[in-house]
């Protein structure tokens, strides 16, 4: 397939680039090169002649129908988006843009180039999404894809907003759309603004491991490159105008999987004096935060047959190597705007 990834330069999107390059797929990478995008990231696929980027912003239509006409794709993977909860808390304004606004005009870009190619029955807009739109869980249950939405942030409230868009575009204008809703992702890759990063290498350097509240919210975690051949899956095979939702089967509370990183660190990187769990600092907690997130994935595994493949602890085990094979490559993220910084607590 010829493949328009929005995103690509991200942390998922990345890892959906490599996989399909590595399936034999065709990638044109879309993607605006903001804060959290590096293109190192797919720097093992750049000289591919079965790759192309295209440094473009979602919310340039004229770009985008620029690009529709050039590279004329068989689907779109639609992963571009502004995604860190806390950013979104101080400045919500740039998500409705990127989130609602270009996930709509992605819309019309690819309706446009559907209709020009006689709506081919075989084009897919492969929407990704987060499992933050359902809001919050208590102590039980999990997030089905029939779930009501209920999302209590800036950033979730988006990307529900760019959810309803595109099962609209499918209902109104026929477009042959497919959804996903996923759990919180990690692996190589992921960019120093998030837990798991942040844990890491705050504890390489000997500084407070923050977090939030008490450390009681819990979050299902998934691979990333577990997710990437999930959503190359769904591209392919998932029914039209479905949506799947795609879980790792590993809840933990903060202050487990934060635990569980300090003890890889014991392991591979031990302290000089103490464990690096000495570390660990409760700190305010952020405005609105969901108590739990669980995914329930029985739908890709039944029609699609998709399961997870790495469990948590050899997935975190994998991580922690990565970034300590890889310090050139986070030390050059350290200083892009906000990293290291606290945000979203101006509410």
């Amino acid at each position: 397939m010829r493949l328009l990834i929005t995103g690509g330069a991200g942390f998922i999107g990345s890892a959906v680039v490599r996989r399909a390059i590595a399936q034999g797929h065709e990638v044109i990478n879309l993607d605006a090169l903001t804060y959290a995008a590096c293109l190192d990231n797919v720097a093992e696929v750049a000289d591919s002649p079965r790759y192309c980027l295209e440094h473009a912003d979602i919310r340039d239509s004229a770009a985008l129908d620029r690009i529709f006409a050039t590279h004329a794709p068989d689907a779109v993977m639609h992963l571009a988006a502004e995604s860190h909860v806390d950013r979104s808390i101080d400045g919500p304004g740039t998500f409705v843009e990127t989130n609602i606004t270009g996930t709509y005009n992605m819309l019309e870009a690819a309706r446009a180039h559907w209709t020009r190619a006689g709506r081919p029955g075989s084009f897919r807009f492969h929407h990704i999404s987060t499992d933050e739109v359902f809001g919050s869980l208590g102590p039980e249950g999990l997030f089905t894809e029939d779930t009501p939405y209920d999302p209590r942030s800036p950033y979730s409230a988006s990307k529900a907003a760019s959810d309803h868009l595109v099962r609209a575009w499918h209902e109104t204008y026929g477009l042959p759309v497919v959804l996903t809703n996923c759990s919180n992702n990690y692996g190589p890759y992921h960019f120093p603004e998030k837990l798991i990063p942040v844990i890491i290498l705050n504890a390489l350097a000997g500084r407070p491991l923050p977090i939030y509240g008490d450390g009681s919210n819990v979050r299902d975690w998934l691979y990333v490159e577990d997710h990437a051949e999930a959503l190359l899956l769904v591209v392919q095979s998932g029914q039209v105008g479905r949506s799947y939702n795609i879980g790792g089967n590993a809840e933990r509370s903060n202050l487990d999987l934060v635990r569980a990183l300090c003890a890889c660190l014991d392991d591979r990187r031990p302290r000089a004096q103490g464990a690096y769990a000495d570390l660990i600092t409760f700190v305010a907690d952020r405005p609105g935060h969901d108590a739990r997130y669980a995914i329930d994935a029985t739908r890709i595994r039944d029609e699609l047959g998709w399961r997870p493949s790495v469990t948590l602890e050899e997935g975190l085990a994998r991580t922690v190597d990565w970034y300590l094979a890889n310090e050139g490559w986070w030390r050059a993220l350290l200083d892009r705007h906000g990293v290291g910084q606290r945000l979203g607590v101006s509410a």
